[in-house]
């Protein structure tokens, strides 16, 4: 029995216990970092969609400075 106490003993690696507490700060962070990145991510789309509308706006002007009228 001594040996197999010693071969149990010598053995590297994590306890079930250890990794399950890691899986679950991991899932911690993710439910924490999920909602802010879509918050994000929507707010990119809108910022996106005001520099688009800025373009049309200066080619519409453009356009109407060169040719004296507004496309149909």
């Amino acid at each position: 029995m001594t040996k197999w106490l010693k071969k149990t003993r010598n053995q590297k690696g994590f306890t079930l216990i250890e990794l399950m507490i890691v899986i679950a700060i991991i899932g911690i962070l993710a439910a924490i970092a999920i909602p802010q990145f879509t918050t994000y991510r929507a707010k990119s789309f809108n910022t996106a969609a005001v520099s688009d509308l800025r373009n049309l706006k200066t080619d519409l002007e453009s356009f109407n400075a060169e040719w004296g009228e507004y496309p149909n």
